[in-house]
């Protein structure tokens, strides 16, 4: 029950990087979409998208290969921990480099 939880947890993940796009990102995507015409226009929306779809697909593709290799050491509820784990660390790293890197 829990390899599909993660599979299914895996390509919601993948999936929300490739469903907000720049025509969708003023209803989808938290932040921006309460940002002034001001803000919007020096928000590098382009490069910030590329960036987002592709984190989207690393944290999905790389917390799956982790969970299945704790499987293979760890018992099931401890690799569920694990899994919950890897998922929470990145999501820092994502706030920092997308407060930085896209405002003009």
């Amino acid at each position: 029950m829990m390899t599909f939880a993660v599979i299914f947890t895996s390509l919601l993940i993948a999936l929300s990087g490739y469903i907000v796009n720049e025509k969708n990102a003023d209803v989808l995507l938290a932040g921006y979409n309460s940002m002034s015409k001001d803000e919007k226009n020096r928000f590098d929306l382009i490069n910030y998208l590329k960036f987002f779809r592709k984190f989207m697909l690393n944290v999905s593709i790389y917390t799956a290969i982790i969970y299945f290799i704790s499987t293979v050491f760890f018992n099931i509820e401890t690799s569920a921990i694990i899994y919950a784990i890897a998922v929470c660390i990145p999501w820092p790293y994502f706030i920092i480099i997308s407060n930085k890197r896209f405002i003009k």
